[in-house]
């Protein structure tokens, strides 16, 4: 290092103090898909909490969703976690993909996720719904997937073995991750009033990631009497649960007035 031209100012090692940074009610780690373009943006607003902070790690994938590209992200789940705050504490970790949670297993996820965070408190989309929906009461619900048919039907399969019927269901019938994440608000808002407005749907669950919902979640409820929640609405609101977190947020609708059963 070549000495300075002129002088050195005079250098002073300051006093500091730590507080307890961004995070002391909650940190979150979120596990988001190389082709997610909108879960960060919706948990933004979501979680917009003093004292709340999420942090997030990618996982490569395929734009393709197909049950074979789905379960082949199994193996890069611990090492994405991994990533996430070394050393510092997390007190939940969600796994942003719905598809792939059923594909490869919830507690399969989870004990991937707890390969890097041992004992960590853990969900995913589906994990999330189902405990959403259980607490808003749900018997019958609309799930409105951009799946194609055969991974939709698979879906709502997975869904009524648990407890939760399928009273309507519907899809942009679609594999493309990337243009998922491009279908226009006013698509979904479509979709989900003709599945919700049935007299024997009692909720709605849009399912994936990628499709833009949950700014809108608040006006379909206002219209449609009904309860609606999505994979990152969901998601969003049992990490809260998970990490005890419980203030109610009825701007973000119905569910966010619920606890965790």
């Amino acid at each position: 290092m070549n000495a300075p031209s002129q002088p050195a100012a005079p250098f002073s090692t300051l006093p500091f103090a730590l507080d307890k940074g961004i995070s002391p009610r909650a940190a979150i780690g979120l596990v988001v898909l190389a082709t997610d373009n909108t879960i960060e943006h919706e948990w933004r607003n979501l979680l917009r909490l003093e004292g709340v902070a999420f942090y997030e790690s990618r996982l490569y994938n395929s734009p393709q969703i197909t049950p074979e590209t789905l379960a082949s992200m199994e193996k890069d789940i611990a090492a994405s976690v991994a990533l996430i705050r070394p050393g510092e504490t997390i007190n939940v970790v969600a796994f942003g993909c719905t598809s792939g949670a059923m594909v490869i297993g919830e507690e399969r996820v989870f004990e991937r996720v707890r390969e890097a965070r041992p004992g960590v408190a853990c969900t995913t989309p589906i994990t999330a719904a189902l405990a959403g929906l259980k607490a808003l009461g749900a018997k019958r619900i609309a799930l409105l997937t951009p799946y194609v048919r055969s991974i939709s039907e698979w879906m709502g399969g997975y869904i009524e073995e648990r407890g939760i019927g399928i009273a309507r269901a519907g899809s942009y019938n679609h594999e493309n991750d990337n243009e998922v994440a491009r279908i226009d608000a006013a698509s979904v808002r479509r979709a989900v009033l003709k599945l919700g407005r049935h007299e024997s749907v009692d909720a709605v669950f849009v399912s994936c990631t990628s499709l833009r919902v949950a700014e809108q979640v608040l006006a379909l409820e206002t219209e449609l009497g009904k309860p609606v929640t999505s994979s990152n609405h969901a998601m969003a609101w049992h990490a809260l649960r998970l990490a005890g977190v419980n203030d109610p947020l009825p701007a973000f609708g119905k569910l966010f007035e619920a606890q965790a059963r």
